[in-house]
């Protein structure tokens, strides 16, 4: 059957001589694999029709869909929205395959989710107009509430007594964890804070510098890892760190 949906490209991979193997997340399916042919030929149309494969990219989609098979195809592919810098500014690329790749680590089966879709949708189009400051702030704020969709939410019960946050547990508690897995002090307060921000514009507020920021995100990927298997070590966060310092 065809179908029509917007898909975020997670990620490509080469097939054959012209083609790609795309991983999207839509909106009707959730996350699925697709065979796009001749978009890889050495002309000025190729290349045209491969750019709108990059991962983050946002598109609208009509696609086949066989419930038998794990790798489907797409008919038509255009734009759902044309960004203005995420796929072409530095800072803000960076920040968006951060996303994608957490996003990726995340899902596990190809079950449709559409609140997460639009929440992945909703926060790549707010990196798109965002300052430099929220933008900086943005990759914290997207994994403290990604987690959200995937069960292991954080409490926010952080007060002056509670001031450490237990990672393994997701809680903010009293006394010091048993085990190396905690943060605390400010570290604590401002995942707290960000827990409570809801708008992106709203990042602006913090004012953090790099290398905090840079141990704020070790600590967030240990979190992910603790909560999913298989989770590993996330390529895009080294170049993340650079980008952002």
């Amino acid at each position: 059957m065809v179908h029509k949906t917007k898909g975020i490209v997670l990620r490509t991979v080469k097939y054959g001589e012209t083609s790609l193997i795309v991983t999207a997340f839509t909106e009707l399916f959730g996350l699925q694999s697709y065979i796009v042919n001749s978009v890889r030929m050495a002309s000025k149309k190729g290349s045209a029709k491969a750019a709108y494969f990059q991962p983050a990219a946002l598109l609208d989609m009509v696609v086949y869909k066989n419930e038998f098979n794990n790798l489907q195809r797409i008919k038509e592919y255009n734009w759902a929205h044309l960004y203005q810098h995420v796929l072409s500014d530095v800072r803000k690329n960076a920040v968006a395959l951060f996303m994608v790749e957490l996003l990726n680590k995340c899902l596990k089966e190809p079950e449709h989710n559409t609140d997460l879709f639009y929440f992945i949708e909703d926060a790549l189009l707010h990196l798109d107009v965002a300052n430099d400051k929220v933008t900086a702030n943005f990759p914290l704020f997207f994994a403290m509430h990604l987690a959200v969709f995937f069960g292991f939410r954080i409490a926010d019960e952080y007060t002056e007594e509670q001031h450490y946050l237990d990672l393994m547990e997701g809680l903010f508690v009293t006394d010091q964890p048993p085990h190396p897995h905690f943060i605390e002090g400010k570290m604590a307060e401002v995942t707290s804070h960000l827990l409570k921000i809801m708008q992106p514009e709203d990042l602006e507020e913090l004012q953090l510098t790099g290398e905090f920021r840079r141990k704020l995100l070790n600590a967030y990927e240990t979190y992910y890892a603790l909560h999913l298997s298989e989770f590993g070590t996330m390529k895009t966060l080294p170049i993340l760190r650079e980008v952002l310092s």
